[in-house]
């Protein structure tokens, strides 16, 4: 898939790290490093603007590496962008930990995962048929 991007950070385009890998690193575009206090949250600029084809959307997703090592997450986990946006794409990072955390420029603060999905046409019903689960959610099956 051909993806359009406008890149106005100084880091190189994302990319896949490995032959097999979903999601390509993003990379923060910041003059100065911002520091990221206990359970506070900021938004990180990453001077991109891509431009999805119908039908599919770009998921912003943690990275294992910060989450483990340093707390480090994304709000709004996985984060979507939409086909028709244009804007700059800009993360919300929170930090879950009890210490500070620096967040530097270029630093790779999360993943991105293209995806496609599927447009939905309600179909209105008064009942809808039974299934073996049913109405049960949130640990109904009482395994661990």
């Amino acid at each position: 898939m051909k993806v359009k991007i406008v890149n106005k950070s100084h880091h190189p385009l994302p990319r896949y790290a490995t032959a097999l890998s979903a999601g390509m690193d993003i990379r923060a575009n910041l003059p100065e490093p911002v520091e990221l206090k206990p359970l506070e949250r900021k938004l990180i600029p990453t001077g991109l603007f891509i431009a999805l084809p119908e039908g599919y959307e770009a998921q912003m997703r943690p990275r294992s590496g910060l989450a483990i090592k340093h707390g480090i997450t994304l709000l709004n986990t996985p984060g979507t962008i939409d086909a028709d946006y244009r804007g700059e794409i800009g993360i919300i990072l929170v930090n879950l930990s009890s210490e500070p955390f620096v967040i530097n420029d270029g630093e790779r603060i999360c993943q991105m995962v293209i995806a496609s999905h599927s447009k939905v046409e309600w179909l209105p019903e008064e009942t809808l048929e039974d299934t073996e689960r049913g109405a049960g959610g949130f640990g109904h099956t009482g395994k661990n």
